[in-house]
């Protein structure tokens, strides 16, 4: 599933490719992936607006138009081309932008989950899926004092409680088993038994792997592209996800993979030890 910093590269590359493009026409081939309006208001709405900017929160891209926001999620496998001209559609691609030009953006999904959502101008920070989001994971908003306080409300294990967003956004499967690692925390440990330090140092590690991620243009797995066809390369500095049975490259112990909350989880059961609080 592509995470934060895979949506960010996506948003880069869609900066490079599309900016400034009027859309001529929408071809929707799979209407469920349109959330809302109906398909044929969509595709008729969309017909000359241009791509002003794009933005992201969280997991979701942003396309402001001349009179529109275009929120789009893509969940699982969703995925972004863009073609100079007119060439041969796989079954895989359910919406075509087609602009004046002559080039056209493509959105591509093996499983049909990604959604696209049509609001009105400036009204995306609104809409149900982006209001329950936390912080983005910068410092100057995601903030110490806030995070302490949720992580004491909740007695979720802290994998769990990151996977839900609320706290700060961005974090899914991937990237959850990373930050723990880096901070040294099991990820069933209950979330209101984490010590000061250890929250500081969580919030840091949070911070500082989605920020290397980006610059490393997300992590691939399996078949994640970004929108210039590039894969990216964080995989290489993964520490546990994906790991399992290789040594912990801090005290040489087997990463372990369990799971939680149905999740597939990987750690070590060495630098992460479970805390049982008395």
């Amino acid at each position: 599933m592509p995470e934060l910093p895979e949506v960010e590269t996506v948003r880069r590359g869609l900066l490079r490719l599309v900016i400034g493009k009027k859309i001529q026409k929408i071809q929707v081939r799979w209407p469920k992936i349109i959330e809302q309006p109906e398909t044929p208001i969509f595709e008729a709405s969309l017909i000359g607006e241009e791509i002003i900017s794009i933005s992201r929160r969280g997991k979701f891209l942003i396309f402001h138009l001349n009179h529109y926001d275009l929120i789009s999620h893509l969940r699982m496998e969703g995925k972004y081309k863009f073609v100079e001209k007119n060439a041969s559609i796989d079954k895989h691609t359910h919406v075509i932008f087609f602009f004046e030009d002559g080039s056209q953006l493509r959105y591509h999904d093996v499983r049909k989950f990604g959604r696209m959502v049509l609001v009105e101008k400036d009204t995306s920070a609104s809409y149900k899926g982006i209001m329950k989001l936390g912080p983005e994971p910068v410092p100057d908003q995601f903030l110490l004092e806030a995070f302490i306080s949720g992580l004491k409300k909740s007695h979720k294990a802290i994998k769990v409680l990151l996977l839900e967003q609320k706290l700060v956004t961005g974090l899914g499967n991937i990237y959850v088993d990373e930050v723990l690692w880096e901070a040294k925390i099991h990820p069933e440990q209950p979330a209101n038994t984490l010590k000061l330090k250890e929250a500081k140092w969580l919030r840091k590690s949070i911070i500082d792997v989605l920020s290397r991620a980006i610059e490393a243009g997300g992590t691939t797995i399996r078949s994640y592209l970004n929108a210039l066809g590039e894969s990216g390369n964080f995989q290489v500095a993964l520490h546990v996800y994906g790991q399992t049975g290789k040594p912990c490259v801090r005290c040489h112990t087997p990463i372990v993979k369990i799971k939680v909350a149905q999740r597939g989880t990987h750690y070590c059961p060495n630098c992460q030890r479970l805390r049982i609080e008395k």
